[in-house]
């Protein structure tokens, strides 16, 4: 069996329920508080474990105590933590999350997750068919590097664009499969997308570019190009308590799937599945199914 790389971030996520936003110059009252251990890399790196697919995480924390519990809690969720190292001077990363009515607006301070220079061992790590899996929480020329190492090596490669930064278009030659959400998606065409043109949208996006395309949407689902074709995954219907991580969740167990040389279409499926169940628990990854919490759905 071949396994995920995944490059990215670590981040400690704190999370403030409050009924809406505040204004400029607005204070409000929350309703609660709690610290889940986050960062996209992190995120879908627990994904593809709770599958069951052996993962390795390229990342940075901080010197200290958010950093000491990451390391441990990545340890405890069974993913090979050789390739994150602890940098000093300097804090972990953080994301504030106000959450409101199961949605949620996100900052993010990177702290150590701004720090990747060096990543030559990823190389020695990649072998051909292993699945390669990053985002943009961390610097982009870091996202390219990897990116271009590990297409060298024959890895398939994934990205979530995310959060967007439209210089990632000088890369879409080394990226096999591009999984924006819909504001991403406009961000990669330049320009917003009504909801009746998002189909075509995506067929002409496919159309110029050789790299598969997966769009995340929420409570619509997940739409993909298949064979000059639209298909579109209705979200199971759930009770969602919160969708933080729930992009993550899919893109992890996507990567987790093809790494078993799952069928294409069926891992989206699945993966789509698992987003769905991710969003039942607060914290972006206290939700996150097992393969078995995965296989009970399915069936």
């Amino acid at each position: 069996m071949n396994k995920v790389v995944v490059l990215g971030s670590i981040n400690v996520d704190m999370v403030m329920e409050t009924q809406k936003l505040p204004r400029i110059g607005e204070t409000i009252l929350g309703n609660a508080i709690d610290y889940f251990m986050g960062g996209k890399g992190a995120n879908q790196a627990v994904a593809v474990s709770r599958i069951g697919a052996k993962v390795e995480l390229f990342g940075k924390v901080g010197d200290d105590t958010f950093g000491e519990k990451a390391l441990r809690h990545l340890e405890n969720e069974k993913i090979n933590t050789a390739h994150i190292s602890v940098e000093e001077n300097i804090f972990t990363g953080v994301a504030s999350i106000f959450r409101i009515n199961g949605d949620n607006s996100i900052v993010v301070l990177p702290g150590a997750n701004m720090l990747f220079e060096d990543i030559s061992t990823l190389a020695d790590c990649l072998q051909k068919e292993d699945i390669f899996l990053t985002q943009l929480e961390i610097p982009l020329e870091t996202v390219g590097k990897g990116l271009r190492i590990a297409k060298e090596k024959g890895a398939v490669t994934i990205l979530n664009p995310a959060p967007f930064d439209d210089r990632i278009v000088r890369h879409l030659d080394v990226i096999d499969i591009i999984t924006p959400n819909e504001t991403e998606f406009e961000g990669l065409i330049g320009h917003g997308v009504d909801e009746t043109e998002l189909e075509t949208e995506m067929l002409a996006w496919s159309k110029k570019h050789q790299t598969k395309l997966i769009v995340t949407r929420g409570a619509q689902g997940v739409s993909y190009v298949w064979n000059d074709e639209v298909i579109t995954i209705p979200a199971c219907k759930i009770e969602v308590l919160d969708t933080t991580g729930a992009g993550d969740t899919f893109n992890g167990i996507l990567a987790a799937l093809l790494s078993r040389k799952t069928d294409y279409q069926e891992a989206i499926r699945l993966a789509s599945i698992g987003a769905s169940l991710s969003t039942t628990k607060i914290g972006a990854q206290t939700g996150m199914p097992t393969q078995k919490q995965l296989d009970k759905i399915k069936a």
